[in-house]
């Protein structure tokens, strides 16, 4: 796939967009619309464009899109490049591992790579303002007031904003999902939090236990009785980025994110492995995340092709495919190619490029969200019979034994038979072609018809 360059558009087609929200989606829905010849306004809410968190799987099918985004010079910089992926037992067993290089042969063009979230967030924030991006901070969008002829943003501050199409971007606790379905839709708590935390390389490598971690560039999935944990090297192997996946026990309506406490949870992964004990030594502090889910929308844009939700404000999945972002990315790159092929402002045109977006994403998107909640079972299995089936799954190198093999999935999922080719070998491009060829003729037909 090629890189896109940036493509001049008349002005009877050239749409004024606003994006609500600077997040990893917002900045690649800017990027992609930029690069199809809109204008591109960002409004985020913080006082300050930046991103928390620490580590982020970037998967074959997420930097298929990147590349093509003219990234890559800018993000070889950043990335890390993880060789293989390891499924351990909680008690340190290996149990079966997987080739990166082997899994991107079947995919030419991609790679698999790991970046600290706020480095690939600021190569895409720089992307968008290259490409002419505007963005403003402290810029809180409480409603959209949606017409034929565009929409009108009204912000906390008192200002209001027009453009022919707002793009709710603003992640999983969104005010735009609101504003869309006209009530209040909180995300779905999963029963699951994370501790989220990073290790200096430097002192791992003082233990020859845990040096290999530092010196093999894997990612490494522990799997056990209630819990996971993972771990794979960010910025040249100078940072461990460590997630600790336990049973969420946060009070019921605090907020999503709190301080943890170090000594509970070092007490959580007790007789695991004892690299994970020597890893949780290191920690001197830890925060925690709730993981929830955003349950399916009947729609995802309003009927008047003004508005229109992308990213975690609408299929927002836990952690365990690694894909949250990169289903944010494949939405911003669909978007763009959808709205790259209007040829004016009309409602009929706008109506059509969001018919033919959501056509693309709704269904891959709530598979990633369904398979994530199988997910979660599957590295969560108590000892026992139904984990020793898994296991054997994993051992059979992801060559699936019997037809309820393949419907169920295998636990090293970038390898799962069934799943692995749909989520890894995701072309945007031809998606897009695909369900507007598809969609056009039946608007041909429905035209013919009147």
């Amino acid at each position: 796939m090629a890189t896109q360059m940036k493509r001049e558009l008349p002005t009877e087609a050239k749409l004024k967009i606003i994006i609500v929200g600077a997040g990893l989606g917002g900045a690649g829905a800017a990027i992609s619309c930029l690069l199809k010849g809109h204008s591109v306004h960002i409004l985020e809410s913080a006082s300050e464009i930046g991103e928390i968190g620490a580590g982020i799987q970037v998967l074959p099918n997420s930097s298929k899109v990147l590349k093509y985004w003219g990234l890559e010079h800018s993000l070889l910089t950043h990335a890390s490049h993880p060789k293989a992926a390891n499924l351990i037992n909680w008690k340190g067993i290996p149990l079966s591992s997987l080739d990166f290089g082997s899994s991107t042969a079947k995919y030419p063009g991609t790679c698999y790579w790991d970046f600290h979230r706020a480095d690939l967030h600021r190569v895409l924030i720089e992307r968008a303002v290259e490409l002419g991006a505007s963005m403003e901070c402290n810029a809180r969008v409480v409603d959209v007031k949606c017409k034929e002829e565009g929409a009108t943003v009204l912000l906390a501050d008192g200002r209001e904003m027009e453009a022919d199409l707002v793009v709710g971007a603003d992640g999983i606790h969104s005010r735009m999902r609101e504003v869309l379905v006209q009530r209040k839709q909180p995300p779905k708590r999963t029963g699951d939090l994370a501790y989220r935390l990073l290790l200096d390389a430097e002192k791992l490598k003082e233990d020859p236990e845990l040096a290999p971690f530092v010196l093999n560039k894997e990612v490494n999935y522990w799997i056990g009785p209630g819990a996971h944990v993972v771990t794979y090297m960010l910025r040249d192997s100078s940072l461990c980025n460590m997630v600790l996946l336990v049973p969420d026990d946060m009070p019921e309506d605090g907020p999503s994110t709190i301080a943890g406490n170090v000594e509970e949870m070092r007490s959580l992964f007790t007789g695991w492995d004892p690299r994970i004990t020597k890893l949780l030594a290191l920690c001197e502090n830890v925060q925690r995340w709730r993981l929830c889910i955003v349950e399916p929308l009947e729609t995802w844009y309003h009927p008047s092709g003004s508005f229109v939700l992308l990213g975690d404000s609408v299929h927002a999945t836990l952690p365990y495919l690694a894909s949250g972002a990169g289903m944010s990315f494949e939405d911003a790159a669909v978007l763009g190619e959808c709205l790259g092929k209007v040829k004016s402002k009309s409602v009929d045109e706008k109506i059509f490029a969001l018919k033919v977006y959501q056509a693309c994403r709704k269904e891959r998107t709530e598979m990633i969200v369904e398979r994530g909640n199988v997910q979660q079972v599957l590295y969560h299995l108590d000892d026992g019979d139904e984990q020793v089936e898994r296991d054997r799954k994993i051992r059979a190198n992801g060559a699936a034994q019997t037809d309820a093999d393949m419907e169920e999935g295998e636990a090293l999922v970038w390898r799962d038979p069934v799943l692995a080719p749909k989520l890894l070998g995701y072309d945007h491009l031809q998606d897009v072609e695909k369900h507007w060829n598809s969609l056009a003729r039946g608007r041909s037909v429905a035209g013919s018809k009147l």
